[in-house]
């Protein structure tokens, strides 16, 4: 889009404080959902026709790191309500839908390897364990 950025963990902004066209904010806050729901729709289609479990952690922690980010990171702060804000559009409304997408693909995906609740656990708590050692390091580098 041609701003010159500054990336950070879970941002990315003109390092000017403004885009060249206005639109380029919304755009800009909808790559992040977007790549989660594609990767997830690849990974997806990986794990319909190979059966393999390998890809299942990325259809996983695409769903797991939007929900506990939504949930516990304030969902004023996510992409998605800043979606939903420039839409005009309640300020749950695109995450609920993304998180709905994403749960979705995850369901199929856990049907698809035949996983049970015990397995799907072992996910849970390890990415929650990954995703607190991914914010310790980034409070430890600020």
């Amino acid at each position: 889009l041609g701003n010159d950025m500054v990336l950070s963990l879970n941002n990315a902004t003109a390092r000017s404080g403004y885009y060249i066209e206005k639109t380029h904010d919304l755009y800009i806050s909808m790559g992040g959902p977007a790549f989660t729901i594609i990767q997830a729709i690849i990974f997806l289609a990986i794990i319909e026709k190979t059966k393999s479990i390998y890809a299942y952690p990325f259809v996983f922690f695409s769903a797991f790191t939007r929900f506990f980010s939504i949930v516990f990171g304030g969902i004023s702060l996510q992409d998605e309500a800043r979606i939903s804000s420039m839409l005009d559009m309640n300020i749950y409304t695109v995450p609920i839908i993304v998180l709905l997408v994403l749960f979705l693909i995850v369901r199929r995906s856990s049907y698809s390897l035949k996983l049970n609740l015990k397995a799907i656990g072992y996910f849970i708590t390890l990415s929650t364990l990954s995703i607190l050692l991914v914010i310790g390091v980034n409070e430890l580098m600020i």
